[in-house]
């Protein structure tokens, strides 16, 4: 009742190579038990018969099978061949011989035949028969192996080859065979191959002048020179770097410019087309049309020559001034066998750099800050300048106010007051003055902010006003005019002391001293003294001083402080009685003794 009889494949590769197995089932998928003895073993059991005492000599066991395409892998019969092809179109040749090599694969009895390729020979070659069984006979028999030899003659499809040699391979492999192989024979060549192979006869050159001879001497053969057009003489000119190519085929020139990336010109490579250049005409009519005629023989007395051209001489094509520096290999190895000229320095033509002129800065002319009139001479296009934005953030709204007096010859300019105005943030100053009553001098806005250089300074190196040149009884010039401070906020005095470290001792002690009087009045007036008993005696003097004449308060003050000469704000009563005396000052005892 079996339906299935196939049996399991004994024969695999591994890593390439061909091996045997023992198999896993049986016929027709049946189980096969684990057997412990090894294939020697089950073949000697099997041709072992049974013997009753010494039993019976042992038999050898059956070689293994090979199969053909396992024992002749990668083994090939390579034969060196010829045939002759008739060539029925061609006058200078009939027939043609092709070398080919014909390889027998001894794994499957196929044949191919190649023929090497040869460059330019105008010939389908390679693979002329594709690897297959070759038939021999119309009977069905194939070529074998043994159908093989050298110096026979061999017909596939209609075409004869004759076998002349072999490799060393297959001449071992027939004579192991028992075939002997015949001597080889020498491999034919193609008679028209060899007949173009000959070198050709030279051409016996005439004696006279050959028209062509200049052109197969010369032919590909161009001299090459680096040259310099110099264009700076028009406008806009310029060195223009240049090859001229010289052909010695037909004399003719070309001339192409060298064009280097963003060079601000259009990229054509041919300045001058290839043609023949006149150097020296002949007299001709004035009349002669010669812009719309070519250029022959009979006008020209001397066209340029190779001898015309050498590096550091300086020609002229078409109108165009040309100056050679250098030249190519060829062209030295030119004029040295020709005209024996040795020297072939190139000249340098590089550009020597400018020298950097020093730019002058014109003199300030008083309009504006200098550091912003500098930048028109610095750029056509002017920006402002470069500002201090740190100190700018850390100095807002930060203003040092100084009262400063007009230093003038002018009676009425000696009662001015003027507020200094120090900005912190950018070094600015601006000058305002207050408004007085019937003083016939409108108040106002006397100088906007901006910096105030210092007497002295140039305008290369401008020296502007700073904290630290403010301190009491100091002037300040102001363009032509001449301050005297004469007072500061208390703010500056917080300021000086708190950033003492940046500004110079002399400053911070001279505002220290200003406010001494003033700290001390404040110290007095807060030591005890009935603050209403203080007011109460301002009225009672100032309404004894109303019942008599206009008294000079100015005059009575300036005297005070006059008297005063340390600054420290008291004088005795001596002094006192004394200046009350000078200005007639009625006092009673008991008011002085209040006093």
């Amino acid at each position: 009742q079996k339906t299935s009889f196939h049996r399991c494949q004994t024969m695999d590769f591994k890593n390439g190579y061909a091996f045997s197995r023992l198999p896993r089932e049986g016929v027709g998928g049946e189980t096969l038990f684990a057997n412990q003895l090894s294939q020697d073993e089950l073949d000697d059991l099997c041709t072992k018969g049974a013997t009753l005492t010494y039993g019976q000599v042992k038999r050898p066991a059956p070689s293994r099978f090979t199969p053909a395409f396992v024992a002749y892998d990668k083994k090939v019969l390579k034969f060196d061949a010829y045939f002759m092809e008739e060539v029925a179109i061609s006058a200078e040749e009939n027939y043609r011989i092709r070398q080919v090599g014909i390889y027998y694969y001894l794994e499957d009895d196929s044949m191919c035949i190649i023929e090497p390729k040869v460059k330019n020979s105008g010939l389908l070659q390679g693979k002329l028969m594709r690897r297959h069984r070759v038939p021999k006979n119309v009977h069905g028999d194939y070529y074998h192996w043994k159908d093989l030899n050298v110096g026979i003659d061999l017909t596939i499809y209609g075409r004869t080859y004759r076998l002349v040699n072999c490799d060393s391979f297959t001449k071992v492999f027939l004579e192991s065979q028992g075939i002997v192989v015949n001597p080889p024979e020498e491999l034919v060549s193609d008679p028209y191959t060899e007949q173009r192979q000959t070198p050709a006869q030279k051409r016996i050159m005439p004696t006279g002048p050959d028209p062509f001879r200049q052109f197969l001497a010369y032919d590909t053969k161009v001299l090459r020179f680096y040259a310099i057009w110099d264009d700076t003489n028009c406008a806009f000119g310029d060195h223009h770097p240049c090859i001229i190519h010289y052909f010695l085929a037909d004399d003719t020139v070309e001339v192409r410019e060298v064009h280097k990336r963003n060079d601000g010109r259009d990229p054509f490579p041919v300045l001058m087309r290839r043609q023949r250049l006149p150097k020296i005409f002949v007299d001709k009519n004035k009349n002669f049309p010669s812009c719309v005629l070519e250029i022959t023989d009979h006008e020209v007395q001397e066209w340029f020559s190779p001898k015309d051209f050498a590096i550091g001489k300086t020609i002229t094509l078409l109108g165009r001034t040309f100056f050679i520096y250098d030249c190519d290999k060829f062209t030295q190895d030119f004029y040295r066998d020709k005209y024996g000229i040795t020297d072939f320095q190139p000249v340098d033509v590089n550009k020597k750099p400018l020298e950097k002129v020093q730019q002058v800065i014109p003199p300030y002319n008083g309009f504006g800050i200098p550091e912003d009139s500098l930048q028109n001479c610095l750029s056509l296009f002017p920006k402002p300048p470069r500002k201090d934005i740190i100190k700018m953030l850390e100095n807002n709204l930060k203003v040092l106010r100084y009262q400063v007096a007009l230093e003038s010859p002018v009676p009425e300019d000696k009662n001015r007051r003027f507020i200094l105005s120090y900005f912190l943030a950018d070094d600015t100053i601006s000058i305002y003055e207050p408004p007085v009553r019937n003083s016939g001098i409108t108040g106002g806005k006397y100088l906007r902010r901006t910096k105030v250089t210092k007497p002295g300074s140039t305008p290369e190196n401008p020296k502007y006003y700073e904290p630290s040149d403010f301190t009491i009884g100091s002037t300040i010039e102001v363009f032509g005019h001449r301050f005297i401070i004469t007072d500061a906020d208390e703010y500056v005095l917080h300021y000086l002391e708190r950033n003492a470290e940046s500004f110079p001792a002399a400053t911070v002690q001279s505002i220290r001293d200003h406010f001494l009087p003033r700290k001390v009045v404040v110290e007095t007036t807060s030591s005890g003294f009935p603050k209403k008993d203080l007011d109460d005696l301002i009225v009672e003097v100032q309404r004894e001083l109303k019942l008599q004449e206009p008294f000079n308060t100015r005059q009575f003050h300036e005297a005070f402080h006059h008297c005063d000469t340390e600054g420290s704000g008291f004088l005795d009563k001596t002094r006192f009685l004394t200046l009350c005396d000078r200005f007639n000052v009625p006092t009673s005892t008991i008011l002085l003794k209040k006093v």
